[in-house]
């Protein structure tokens, strides 16, 4: 159920529902938006009286929601989320680029790599220091040293950092580095992790499970809103299917109906959904077309050294450039582009 507050509500009206709702065993969640609140309501509601909550002060509407993900879907909020972090928006008419390396592998690789990417337009930086790998005689990351060396690239040119969590024991050290924690397609639906990270104050970019249904990516993100954090970012990677000739199969009609389901939002990460260089900046361009609110793309100053995921790792020039044809997709679509540094 949600309730839809009229216009400008004030405070104490919507706090009185709130205390209200919680005298009764039930879970309100608000969502402010720019010009009403709406309160998601979590728990049994069978013995809530509709007539009563409707006559309260303030009070627009009261509605079920049909769709088991009640705080991510937009039958609860039909605006647009937008998060800002730093001066940085993501989800609203400018796209948010991340970008960056898979793995964190030396001070002078991340500098160089945010330096270049920084200039092209984009605002935050990716990298992993922690990294989940298939087979355990891989390369697993820096750690903590790792986030030291992406914080000091990031910080030298004004840049976010994104980074990867893998586990709720790296939670405390990572939220000192990064301004936003990644959770890999391999933990989508890890319970423990996400309702740590509903706990959280900063934001959470969640990626779709390997094999994962739209449904089921939904509800992972209604873990981490649930425990209080409304920061939940979508990262839309492809899954696995029948097709072998690409690492994974993007959905470009997921894409545009994540948007239609779900108010949170959407970044593509063309990188890992295609696992090849060549076909980044096409399938980029495709998603942003479809509704995507960002990307999160895979650069590297040599992708041929590369300590993991060299294949579909591009250049900075390749990056400049894939920038350059991404600027006339956003303008058609009512989108724009971060400006670049000059």
């Amino acid at each position: 159920m949600i309730i839809v507050m009229k216009s400008h509500a004030p405070k104490e009206h919507i706090e009185h529902i709130i205390r209200e709702l919680s005298a009764q065993k039930l879970k309100p969640v608000p969502l402010y938006g720019t010009e009403r609140t709406v309160i998601a309501v979590i728990g049994d509601e069978r013995n809530l009286d509709i007539n009563h909550l409707r006559a309260l002060p303030s009070v627009s509407n009261v509605m079920p929601v049909l769709k088991p993900y009640k705080l991510a879907a937009r039958e609860t909020k039909q605006e647009d989320t937008i998060i800002e972090i730093k001066g940085v928006k993501i989800g609203g008419t400018e796209l948010s680029i991340m970008a960056g390396p898979c793995s964190v592998e030396s001070q002078e690789q991340m500098s160089l790599t945010a330096r270049a990417v920084s200039k092209s337009g984009a605002k935050i930086l990716r990298g992993g220091a922690f990294k989940p790998r298939t087979t355990p005689y891989s390369f697993q990351g820096h750690e903590e040293k790792g986030l030291k060396m992406i914080r000091k690239a990031a910080d030298e040119n004004n840049m976010l950092v994104i980074t990867e969590v893998m586990d709720a024991s790296q939670i405390d050290v990572i939220l000192k580095y990064a301004d936003i924690l990644q959770v890999g397609a391999r933990n989508m639906q890890n319970f423990t992790l996400l309702k740590k990270l509903g706990k959280i104050k900063k934001p959470v970019m969640l990626k779709r499970g390997l094999c994962a249904t739209l449904k089921e990516f939904l509800l992972a993100a209604e873990y981490i809103l649930a425990g209080g954090n409304q920061q939940v970012i979508l990262c839309e990677r492809g899954i696995r299917t029948y097709e072998d000739d690409m690492r994974n199969t993007l959905s470009i009609g997921a894409v545009a109906r994540i948007k239609e389901l779900s108010h949170l939002p959407l970044i593509v990460d063309p990188s890992h959904a295609t696992g090849m260089a060549s076909l980044v900046s096409p399938v980029a361009l495709a998603a942003v077309a479809a509704g995507a609110n960002g990307l999160m793309i895979e650069v590297h100053p040599n992708p041929t050294t590369a300590l993991t995921d060299g294949d579909q790792s591009i250049t900075p020039e390749a990056f400049e450039n894939m920038m350059a044809k991404l600027n006339l997709v956003a303008v058609a679509v009512g989108k724009e582009l971060p400006n670049k540094k000059l």
